[in-house]
């Protein structure tokens, strides 16, 4: 971000949490737009989405959900839950002293954004809602439900051969197989370079299959249909018709389920529309921020 500024803030249960702004604490209080990146991601994906934002003059928020990259609490795994990322924001958006604010969550930043809505809707203007679900993630993911009996037996992998399991995910990203299976499986590989996968898989290899684990389990226990129905904030719910993570369906249900919603699917979009079709996503965007 231009004039990008960093902070710490001091949890409850002792961790720090690392965000930053393009503004001077204080000097802005309306009208900030919040990121909130996908399961073991990062802020990269939103690289062209700040950038189109910042030119358009408004003031922006990222941050590290705890146990990632500048936040402290890996060694608190447990505690690495979506009421506690949500809460962690809540002290962020206090510290600010933001009056209104807009929430955009990619994929499992979905499932943060509408905790947040939960616990704190007084002050947000709209949200934006990119490859999201409120169905279990382990009957949907990859267009199957297999997801969830192969599930115990990676962890029974990763118990037993920790090294060589951890090992894998911090430098399998460097195979070239891999990055082109990452590339056909997550992305539109007519719009998305393997730059952009070599860079993301350098960025996931930061952070271990243990917290991998954690939020695929925050997600298929993220029981968003108990509590979508008291969401009221006016929302845009972004799909891409080629996502094979988590098939555009889900959107579909999302914005069903949402009472001031509106759908947006891109054709030939993947897991990441944001990053294959910025100018389009943008655009799309900034319309309804400003409408």
């Amino acid at each position: 971000m231009k004039n990008q500024e960093n902070f710490f803030i001091r949890t409850d249960d002792s961790e720090n949490i690392f965000y930053s702004t393009n503004f001077k604490p204080g000097s802005e209080k309306d009208h900030i737009i919040i990121f909130n990146y996908g399961l073991v991601c990062s802020n990269f994906h939103w690289e062209k989405q700040i950038e189109y934002f910042e030119n358009l003059g408004f003031k922006i928020i990222t941050y590290d959900y705890r146990g990632h990259y500048q936040s402290s609490g890996i060694d608190s795994i447990e505690n690495i839950t979506f009421n506690r990322i949500a809460k962690d924001l809540k002290l962020i958006t206090d510290k600010l002293e933001l009056n209104s604010y807009y929430l955009i969550g990619h994929s499992m930043g979905v499932n943060v954004c509408l905790e947040f809505a939960k616990l704190f809707p007084e002050k947000i203007l709209k949200m934006i809602l990119i490859s999201g679900t409120l169905i279990p993630v382990h009957n949907i993911m990859m267009d199957t439900h297999i997801t969830g009996p192969i599930k115990p037996y990676l962890t029974k992998i990763l118990e037993y051969f920790p090294k060589e399991f951890q090992a894998f995910w911090k430098y399998g990203g460097w195979s070239p197989v891999i990055k082109k299976m990452v590339q056909m499986g997550g992305f539109n590989p007519e719009q998305t370079g393997l730059d952009f996968v070599e860079t993301y898989l350098s960025k996931l290899g930061h952070l271990g299959p243990e917290l991998f684990f954690q939020l695929l389990n925050q997600m298929h226990e993220h029981d968003i249909l108990a509590f979508i129905d008291r969401i009221h904030v006016k929302s845009l719910v972004v799909g891409g018709s080629r996502d094979k993570v988590i098939p555009n369906f889900s959107q579909r249900l999302l914005h069903d389920n949402l009472k001031e919603s509106e759908l947006y699917i891109i054709h030939k979009g993947s897991h990441v529309p944001q990053v294959d079709f910025p100018d389009l996503i943008n655009e799309r965007m900034g319309y309804f921020l400003e409408s």
